[in-house]
C-alpha cells in the first residue's frame, strides 16, 4: 500500500513554516492518542504513528528537503534515502578528472539538539487549579570548561593533515577507462577538518556532558490528561554551534475519589434521605472550591441530576469555567428501630400500600407472590 504524503497527514501546505509544522502536530497527537480517543483504540494508534513519522521527516530540515526532492523513497531508512547519492554523483563526475571538486560539497552545518519528554502525574485538584512544579531533568549540555570546543583550556584545535582541513578524503584508483575518484568522510577528524590533540578532561574531548538539572514548571490551571506543555530551549545542546532542543512535558492526572472530570464539567453524587428527597431539602453540596448550599424540591426521584453554572473547571486559555453537574441517590436505611418501622407502616397505609405480614415462612412468601 502506498504511503500518504507526509503534508496532507499533517493537513498543511508545502511551504509551510517549522511553527506550523510543530503546530499541525500538537494539534494532531493530541486527537490521535491512543491514551486519549475514546473510539477506535486501534484506528487512532494507526494514525498516531502516521503523525509522528510525517512530523520526523518534516520537522528536520534535511530530511524534509530530502522528501521534497525524491519523496517516500529519499527518507526511507530501509533504502538508506538518498545521503550516499552525493558520493555516487561526485565519483561520476570526477572520472578523466572532470566534474565538481571536494571544496564544492556542502558541509554539515549547526544542528538543533534533541527534544526532551517528561511525563508529569498531577493531583486532581493540582490539574483544576494550576500548580507550579520544581522537575528534575538530564540532558546533555555543552562542557562548560571547553565551552563545548572539546579542547583544553589554553589549547586549541589543528588542521586535520589527513584531510588538509577539507573533511574529506579523495581515493584515487587508475582504470582501463580512466582515474575513479571517491570521495568520503575523513575518518581522523570525522568530516570536521580539525584534531584535538589536548582534550579537555571534564569532558574527554566530546564538548558535552550530561547534567541532571532543576526545572520549574507553571502549570495553568485546566489542564487534563494528555496536556503538553512545550518549554524551549530546555532540551539536549545541539550540534556544531546549533540551539538546544526543547523539553515537552506530558500531563498525567490522577483521578478523583469524589469527583468525575468530562472536558471542563465536573460530575458527582450526593447521597440524601428518603425524607430529604419525599419533602424537599436545603442541602449542602461540595464544589471544587467551596461547599454550596442548595434546595432540592419535594418529591424528587433517586438519579435526579442538577446543574451548578460556572463551578466546573476553568478553561486551559482562559475563557471561562464548566459547570458542576450533581445527581442525588436516595438512600434507604438498613436499621430501624421499632417506632420507625411503626411510622413507616403507618404511612405505608396512607399510602395504600399492603405489607405482607413479615414472619410468614418461605414457603407462604413464595406462594404470595405468585398469587
Amino acid at each position: 500500500m502506498a504511503k500518504k504524503d507526509y503534508y496532507e497527514i499533517l493537513d498543511i501546505s508545502k511551504d509551510a513554516t517549522d511553527a506550523d509544522i510543530k503546530k499541525a502536530y500538537r494539534k494532531l497527537a493530541k486527537k490521535y492518542h491512543p491514551d486519549l480517543n475514546q473510539g477506535n483504540k486501534e484506528e487512532a494508534e494507526q494514525k498516531f504513528k502516521e503523525v509522528n513519522e510525517a512530523y520526523e521527516v518534516l520537522s528536520d530540515p534535511e530530511k524534509r528537503s530530502r522528501y521534497d526532492r525524491f519523496g517516500h523513497s529519499g527518507v526511507d531508512e530501509q533504502t538508506g534515502g538518498f545521503d550516499g547519492f552525493g558520493d555516487i554523483f561526485d565519483d561520476i563526475f570526477d572520472i578523466f578528472g572532470g566534474g565538481f571538486s571536494t571544496s564544492s560539497r556542502k558541509k554539515p552545518g549547526p544542528r538543533k539538539g534533541p527534544d526532551i519528554r517528561y511525563d508529569l502525574n498531577l493531583e486532581f485538584k493540582e490539574a483544576v487549579f494550576g500548580v507550579e512544579k520544581e522537575i528534575q531533568i538530564r540532558k546533555i549540555e555543552n562542557c562548560s570548561t571547553c565551552n563545548g570546543s572539546g579542547v583544553k583550556p589554553g589549547s586549541s584545535k589543528s588542521t586535520c593533515s589527513q584531510c588538509n582541513g577539507t573533511g574529506e578524503v579523495r581515493y584515487a584508483q587508475n582504470t582501463p577507462f580512466g582515474q575513479f575518484v571517491r570521495v568520503s568522510t575523513c575518518d581522523a577528524c570525522n568530516g570536521t577538518g580539525k584534531i584535538i590533540k589536548d582534550k579537555c578532561t571534564t569532558c574527554n574531548g566530546t564538548g558535552k556532558i550530561r547534567k541532571s538539572n532543576k526545572v520549574k514548571v507553571k502549570v495553568p490551571a485546566g489542564v487534563d490528561n494528555g496536556s503538553i506543555i512545550s518549554l524551549k530551549g530546555e532540551g539536549h545542546a545541539g550540534e556544531r554551534g546549533g540551539p538546544p532542543g526543547d523539553l515537552y512535558i506530558y500531563i498525567r492526572v490522577k483521578p478523583h475519589e469524589f469527583f468525575r472530570r468530562e472536558g471542563n464539567n465536573i460530575y458527582c453524587d450526593i447521597p440524601i434521605s428518603f425524607t430529604q428527597a419525599a419533602l424537599g431539602a436545603e442541602i449542602e453540596v461540595p464544589t471544587l472550591e467551596e461547599t454550596v448550599k442548595y434546595h432540592i424540591p419535594a418529591g424528587t426521584q433517586t438519579g435526579t441530576q442538577f446543574k451548578l453554572k460556572n463551578k466546573g473547571v476553568p478553561n486551559v486559555r482562559g475563557y471561562g469555567k464548566g459547570d458542576f453537574y450533581f445527581k442525588v441517590e436516595v438512600k434507604v436505611p438498613k436499621k430501624l428501630n421499632e417506632r420507625q418501622k411503626e411510622l413507616l407502616k403507618e404511612f405505608a397505609k396512607e399510602s395504600g400500600e399492603y405489607l405482607k405480614d413479615e414472619k410468614k415462612g418461605l414457603f407462604d412468601k413464595f406462594k404470595d407472590a405468585f398469587n
